[in-house]
């Protein structure tokens, strides 16, 4: 019986062909689904072989971990170099886009707690 193995969703074609890569260079016989059309589905890489699953999962850690440690050196180095995102450059890279998310959020926090002040009456 296959086996879920990994999530597609919200993950970077990247990411998924290093780990299409990854399994398939270590024999791991796997196949896809696709969530279709309404996203009803998975998307997501299953195992075929249930005998392989303890492998296939401590490969995907270690390659996860790799990952995150390169993704944090990478954090790291743009601190560094100060190139890091922050919400002082992304205000005045785009200054009316800020303030629209701003003012959205202020307004659903309102809306949100309106019922709850008409009660404290």
């Amino acid at each position: 019986m296959a086996h879920l193995l990994f999530r597609l969703r919200h993950v970077t074609e990247e990411e998924a062909m290093e780990v299409r890569q990854l399994l398939e260079a270590h024999g791991m016989e796997t196949y896809e689904t696709q969530a279709g059309f309404f996203r009803l589905g998975v998307d997501a890489i299953w195992l075929r072989d249930a005998s392989q699953l303890d492998e296939a999962k401590a490969l995907l850690a270690d390659y996860q971990a790799q990952r995150l440690a390169q993704a944090r050196r990478e954090h790291h180095d743009a601190l560094a170099r100060g190139e890091a995102p922050t919400l002082w450059k992304r205000f005045t890279a785009h200054p009316l886009q800020v303030l629209l998310v701003f003012v959205a959020v202020v307004i659903i926090a309102l809306l949100t707690l309106l019922p709850f002040m008409g009660l404290a009456r």
